[in-house]
């Protein structure tokens, strides 16, 4: 990378942080602060780098940061979608597909996911490619960013990998897919007919999945914007939650969160969820 580019990306990272302060993010401000921004050491925590490294970006130093580290930093700065692919620009990085996990989150559902630190939360797309998850979310459902390919879609593994219905209760899994059908087809419809990602997800599991298929041909649609399931966790055993989304305006993200169902135990279990953290996303799901 240049070192004009290089200077200016540390420019613009420095630019960035001072313009948050830390309650934007859901950082405790402190006493004896003396930037108006995020410190340094805030911007690194957020963004899942170590205070070194992140300082030798700032100084237009070090080697040229990889595409998940730039996703992780435009989230943690709250960058909008210009200010992102700039960013991807000045570190000579091609800019991330729409339904990839570094696709570009809207800074406000960012904003909600990180008010929402007493209940499992996520962004999701619309193939339900999850975009980033708040750590309760992690220690209820795993932690969804060491997927690759085509496997970044909880549908396409949900159907093509049995070990992606593990955490929920095999009589629910009919339901389940039936759902997740309806509601694919659904986002399908929203997209350009033409659409490469929905088409080849729709193709692949036309292919791989006779359960897919025969559900396909039912032509069911429904938009999946509230639903009431059970989770069977390895750590806390069976929960019901109820699962509600917040659609962006384009329909094609959607800010998805869990509540404890009413007349159950389920919000004891979430409360220990809270208490305990990730240490019980330990068990690969």
């Amino acid at each position: 990378m240049g070192s004009f580019k290089y200077a200016e990306l540390g420019t613009f990272l420095r630019s960035r942080r001072a313009r948050i302060r830390p309650a934007d993010v859901g950082l405790v401000a402190g006493p004896r602060r003396r930037v108006p921004g995020l410190r340094r050491e805030e911007v690194a925590q957020l963004a899942g780098a170590s205070v070194d490294y992140y300082n030798e970006l700032e100084r237009g130093a070090g080697s040229q940061p990889s595409e998940q580290m730039l996703a992780a930093l435009a989230r943690a700065l709250r960058l909008t979608s210009d200010e992102r692919d700039y960013l991807y620009r000045l570190a000579d990085r091609p800019l991330p597909a729409a339904g990839s996990p570094g696709a570009h989150v809207h800074p406000g559902m960012l904003d909600l996911l990180t008010r929402l630190t007493s209940t499992p939360a996520q962004v999701i797309t619309d193939l339900h490619v999850t975009l980033v998850q708040n750590p309760l979310a992690v220690a209820l459902l795993g932690d969804h960013s060491r997927f690759r390919g085509d496997n970044v879609s909880f549908v396409h593994r949900w159907f093509t990998d049995p070990d992606a219905r593990r955490l929920y209760p095999e009589a629910d899994h009919d339901a389940q897919s039936r759902v997740f059908v309806a509601d694919l087809r659904a986002a399908a419809a929203r997209r350009d007919a033409k659409d490469p990602e929905a088409r080849t997800l729709i193709a692949e599991l036309n292919r791989r999945s006779a359960e897919f298929a025969e559900l396909w041909a039912r032509h069911e649609v429904r938009v999946r914007r509230d639903d009431r399931k059970r989770i069977d966790h390895p750590s806390l055993g069976l929960l019901e939650v109820n699962c509600l989304n917040l659609f962006s305006e384009d329909g094609r993200q959607r800010l998805l969160w869990f509540t404890p169902a009413l007349g159950t135990d389920s919000a004891d279990k979430l409360e220990l969820l809270a208490v305990l953290g990730t240490q019980l996303a330990d068990t690969p799901r």
